[in-house]
């Protein structure tokens, strides 16, 4: 699973004139899952995004997470991020999950965020949506969390 994490003073989902999800101070995420994703895979996300250390503590070095600030998660799917850009000029989604998959495991990522963090919104699954953000820093990070090969 990819997770890009943007620290944010500010970030909203519009679809259809209507805001969706928005947040204060936090980490706007944009989530994707990859063929081969799981539970498992997403789990492992979740537990490196919450304890990632983006926000800075009294010395102004990055040592806090967004667990540590109290800070708020907006999480948004964005399959495009599973795109392979190595040839041509025209991006394939095939890494991608299914559309069914994808999904189920955005789903599931959420109940798990709520579950573990207090202050979660979203963006909505297969929407076209309007998202709109304040970067902090500017700080952006890209996570990605392998699936696990389990070999026979």
């Amino acid at each position: 699973m990819i997770g890009l994490l943007q620290r944010v003073s500010h970030a909203s989902v519009v679809v259809d004139g209507a805001t969706v999800g928005a947040i204060e101070a936090g980490l706007l995420v944009l989530v994707c899952a990859e063929k081969g994703d799981t539970e498992r895979e997403a789990d492992a996300l979740l537990t490196k995004l919450l304890g990632y250390r983006v926000f800075s503590d009294e010395a102004g070095k990055m040592n806090r997470s967004v667990t540590d600030t109290a800070g708020a998660l907006l999480l948004v799917p964005q399959f495009t991020l599973a795109a392979d850009t190595r040839s041509g000029t025209r991006p394939s989604f095939s890494p991608a999950a299914s559309p069914a998959d994808g999904r189920r495991l955005f789903d599931y990522f959420v109940r798990q965020a709520q579950a573990r963090h207090g202050k979660v919104e979203t963006g909505q699954f297969g929407a076209d949506m309007k998202v709109s953000l304040t970067n902090d820093g500017p700080v952006t990070i890209w996570l990605h969390v392998d699936p696990v090969v389990v070999s026979r």
